[in-house]
C-alpha cells in the first residue's frame, strides 16, 4: 500500500511539474498590421505599424506595413488589422472565475463537486478571454480548482486568460472570508483553509496558502457586503495580525491585497504595508491621503454596483434580490457610494488599477468597468491605463506584460472603433491574442 501511494504521489508530482514547466501551447509567429497602435497606454497612438510576434513575444514594432519576407519570417501569417485600433490586452485584478451568479443557485458550494466547479470556472475563463482580458487575478476561489485551471491555461489545455490566483482568502474566524450562515455541522465539516487568529497563526495561514500554490495573498481585512452575517463591514483583523500577514507575504516574494470596505480597515491594511486594497467602499478624503502617502494601489469594483442597481428599489428587484435580509441591509446601505468614492480617489490622484469583482456581475461583462471610470471623471486614456499598464504595476507583472514593447508577452487586442474617441469601443473587441496565440479574429 505504501509503495502504491509513493507511486501515485510521484506520478502526480511529474504531472504537475510538466504543466508548470510547459510553454504556452501553439504560441506562433505572426505579423500584425495595425491601423492605429497604442503600444503603451499613456503614450501617443501610432499609425500604420507592424507588430512582429515570435514565440509568444513581441520581437519588434516596425513603421508601415512590412512583409513577412522583409523581417526574415517567410512563413509567418499576416493579420490584417489596418482598419482596427490595436493595444495591449486588458487586465482585471479582481475576479472570481469559479463563482457565477447567473448560472449558480444558493447552496451550490454544498452540492456541487470540485470537478463541476472547475468546469464552470473554465467556461467563465473563456468568456473573459474572448472579450479582451488576457490577464486576470482570481481573488477567492477554492484553491484546488483555481490552481488547476491556472496551470491548464498555461499549458494550453483550455482557453483562458493568464491567471494569478490567491486560492482561499485569509480571514479571521467568523469573518467575511470564513464559512458562515449555515448549520454548525456544515461549518465544522467545511472549514475555511485560510481562517486564522492571532499574528502567529496568520503567518501560518499565509505560508500554507503559498504552499498550496497561491500567486498572491488575498485577505478579508474587513467585513463584506455579501457575507451572510450581521457583523458589519468594519475592520475584522487587528493591526498586529495585518502586519504579520503583510510581512510574511513579502518574505515569500508575493503581493498581498485586502478586501476592505470600512475606513478603519482600509487604513490599517495600508499601514501594514499591503500592496493593493480592493473595493475601498467607505474610503473618504482622509483615507485617500493615506493611500497617496504610502503609494498603495486601489482596485475599485464599480461595475457591479451599476449591475445590481444603486437605489433601494433596484436592489430589492435586481439580480441580487434573492439574498438574505442581512445581506440586503448592507447592499441598501451601500447605495452608490463606490461611484462617489472612486470619483474622489481619481480627483485626489490615488493610484487606480482595474478590477470588477466579476462573479458578482456576470463574467464576460468586465469591460464595462472602463465605462464606469470614464463616467466618474477619467479620460479614456486614463481608463485604458488602469486596465493595462497600471494593472500590471499593481500586480507586480509589469516586467513582461501591460504594454507592447520588444521582449514583452504578445498579449494583444483590437477593436474596429477608437476607444480614445468613445470608450464604449472596448465592448467591441474582435481580435484577441494571448502569449502569441490567436483566440479570436474579426469575422
Amino acid at each position: 500500500m505504501l509503495a502504491r501511494l509513493k507511486l501515485i504521489c510521484a506520478s502526480a508530482a511529474v504531472a504537475v511539474a510538466a504543466v508548470l514547466a510547459a510553454p504556452p501551447l501553439l504560441a506562433q509567429t505572426h505579423i500584425i498590421h495595425a491601423g492605429k497602435l497604442l503600444a503603451t497606454p499613456g503614450e501617443a497612438v501610432q499609425a500604420q505599424r507592424s507588430v512582429v510576434v515570435v514565440d509568444g513575444k513581441v520581437r519588434e514594432i516596425r513603421d508601415g506595413y512590412v512583409t513577412a519576407e522583409s523581417v526574415g519570417l517567410a512563413d509567418a501569417p499576416v493579420v490584417d488589422l489596418r482598419d482596427h485600433f490595436v493595444m495591449p490586452g486588458f487586465m482585471d485584478l479582481h475576479v472570481h472565475l469559479s463563482g457565477d451568479r447567473e448560472s449558480s443557485s444558493p447552496g451550490d458550494q454544498f452540492r456541487l463537486s470540485d470537478a463541476h466547479i472547475s468546469l464552470r470556472a473554465s467556461m467563465n475563463a473563456k468568456k473573459t478571454l474572448m472579450i479582451g482580458f488576457t490577464t486576470v487575478r482570481d481573488l477567492g476561489s477554492k484553491g484546488d480548482t483555481i490552481f488547476a485551471l491556472r496551470d491548464a491555461v498555461k499549458a494550453g489545455w483550455v482557453p483562458g486568460p493568464r491567471i494569478l490566483a490567491s486560492g482561499n482568502s485569509i480571514s479571521p474566524t467568523g469573518g467575511h472570508g470564513d464559512i458562515n450562515g449555515v448549520r454548525r455541522e456544515i461549518m465544522d465539516a467545511m472549514p475555511s483553509p485560510g481562517a486564522c487568529n492571532g499574528p502567529a497563526d496568520c503567518r501560518r495561514a499565509v505560508r500554507q496558502m503559498i504552499k498550496y500554490g497561491a500567486d498572491v495573498i488575498k485577505v478579508t481585512a474587513t467585513g463584506g457586503t455579501l457575507s451572510v452575517t450581521g457583523t458589519g463591514t468594519g475592520q475584522q483583523f487587528t493591526q498586529e495580525e495585518l502586519n504579520a500577514i503583510a510581512e510574511t507575504t513579502h518574505m515569500f516574494k508575493r503581493k498581498v491585497t485586502a478586501h476592505a470596505h470600512g475606513k478603519e480597515g482600509i487604513i490599517a491594511a495600508i499601514k501594514a504595508g499591503f500592496d493593493n486594497i480592493e473595493h475601498s467602499m467607505w474610503a473618504d478624503e482622509e483615507t485617500m491621503k493615506v493611500f497617496k502617502k504610502h503609494g498603495t494601489w486601489m482596485v475599485p469594483t464599480v461595475w457591479p454596483i451599476t449591475y445590481v442597481g444603486v437605489t433601494e428599489e433596484e436592489k430589492r428587484t435586481g439580480p441580487l434580490s434573492h439574498v438574505p435580509p442581512v445581506v440586503m441591509e448592507k447592499l441598501i446601505a451601500l447605495g452608490d457610494q463606490p461611484k462617489t468614492m472612486t470619483r474622489l480617489a481619481h480627483k485626489m490622484g490615488v493610484n487606480i488599477a482595474l478590477g470588477t469583482d466579476s462573479g458578482v456581475s456576470p463574467h464576460g461583462t468586465n469591460a464595462n468597468e472602463f465605462l464606469e471610470y470614464v463616467a466618474i471623471g477619467m479620460t479614456p486614456m486614463e481608463a485604458l491605463m488602469a486596465g493595462t499598464v497600471n494593472a500590471a504595476k499593481a500586480a507586480g507583472i509589469d516586467d513582461f506584460t501591460g504594454k507592447l514593447v520588444p521582449g514583452y508577452a504578445a498579449d494583444i487586442v483590437a477593436m474596429p472603433q477608437d476607444p480614445l474617441m468613445d470608450i464604449k469601443a472596448v465592448l467591441g473587441v474582435d481580435f484577441v491574442m494571448r502569449d502569441g496565440i490567436v483566440f479570436k479574429t474579426p469575422q
